[in-house]
């Protein structure tokens, strides 16, 4: 069977897809609302260094102008998919008042 096409590596490369996806997401909500993604990723994992999957969304990012509205829960719920709890706690800290 060709590796490419081997069910496990699919499912792999699905997740990694639609983690890459929740980072982007996370990464325009924190535009869309002057927040700063790099300082809410460290407040929630200041254990860890620099995050290059972090780092590779923001280059996907667009002017606040030019996004349209992400709702805070859609957020947090995406994080907490993907077991980023305590990052969906630093946004719910950060939430902006009137969402």
């Amino acid at each position: 069977m060709n590796e490419q096409n081997d069910p496990t590596n699919l499912i792999i490369k699905s997740y990694q897809q639609d983690e890459q996806m929740m980072i982007l997401v996370f990464s325009q909500w924190c535009i869309n609302n002057d927040l700063d993604p790099v300082q809410l990723y460290q407040e929630a994992y200041p254990q860890q260094g620099n995050n290059s999957e972090l780092a590779q969304a923001l280059t996907l990012t667009v002017p606040k102008a030019e996004s349209s509205p992400i709702a805070t829960e859609t957020v947090i719920s995406l994080l907490g998919l993907f077991g980023n709890e305590d990052l969906a706690f630093i946004v719910q800290q950060h939430r902006p008042s009137g969402s």
